[in-house]
């Protein structure tokens, strides 16, 4: 993987961003090395890209910006087709066994009180709803590290994608401890994955170095909020935002139509 050291190094383009459409809490830029960029695709072939996903489990942004992104990919009706790669991003990697309440961890953290937790959580379940995704009571925030041992194990058997989805709805809207190694492999099962390896897999300690490494790649290169969404290792949409964003992001990246 080649990402150019420091994003913020790049010119930063931001004509085609409504900044009306910004999601809140959230910073956007679009980051563009010049060289980098991809050729037009033509009538007949669509514009191939790779997306590495750096998220968390427990980020409600993550969870937004994932079905945004998604979203887009569908508006642009095969005229972009996307490789996904969800890579790891800890939260809270320090979260013990067993988790923490919410609104205990939320007001330490982030300093804010009770009512702007509430306009926070409004606004988070309004964007869920535009997006078909329910946000449930979410009681407690979990360690997540074993989920992204999890989910690297998952994409070498072709089920990352439905993992990542399997793991959000878990958490956001089931409530479900994602901390929990008896959760994590039924989840896993539901998705497909054989159960007896995704608990040896949990009880063993693997992919953990791996899961280590690519937490440090991303923070070396200036990842430290999340979801961070790079296109081709050389373009970065930060924040979890609308469709229209990313779509016209992407048009703009591809320079398809």
């Amino acid at each position: 993987m080649t990402l150019a050291p420091g994003f913020g190094q790049a010119a930063v383009v931001k004509e085609h961003l409504d900044v009306a459409l910004l999601a809140p809490y959230m910073l956007v830029s679009l980051l563009v090395i010049a060289a980098g960029m991809n050729r037009p695709a033509t009538a007949t072939a669509p514009a191939r890209v790779r997306i590495d996903f750096v998220s968390d489990v427990s980020c409600p942004w993550c969870a937004i910006g994932l079905l945004s992104l998604e979203q887009a990919l569908a508006r642009l009706d095969g005229r972009v087709v996307a490789d996904i790669h969800f890579q790891p991003f800890e939260l809270n990697p320090d979260m013990p066994s067993g988790g923490q309440d919410t609104e205990t961890y939320v007001l330490e953290k982030y300093g804010a009180d009770r009512q702007q937790l509430a306009q926070r959580r409004e606004v988070i379940c309004r964007r869920g709803a535009e997006l078909g995704f329910a946000f449930g009571p979410r009681e407690r925030i979990y360690n997540t590290y074993d989920a992204h041992r999890l989910l690297h194990w998952a994409a070498s058997e072709g089920r990352q994608a439905e993992l990542k989805h399997a793991l959000l709805r878990g958490y956001f809207t089931d409530s479900e401890d994602v901390g929990s190694r008896d959760v994590l492999a039924r989840i896993a099962a539901s998705v497909g994955l054989p159960e007896q390896r995704a608990r040896e897999v949990l009880a063993s300690g693997e992919y953990g170095d791996a899961v280590r490494a690519q937490e440090r790649f991303y923070q070396e290169r200036g990842i430290h909020a999340v979801p961070a969404v790079i296109v081709n290792e050389r373009h970065l949409i930060s924040g979890g935002q609308p469709t229209e964003i990313f779509e016209s992001a992407l048009k703009q990246i591809t320079g398809v139509a």
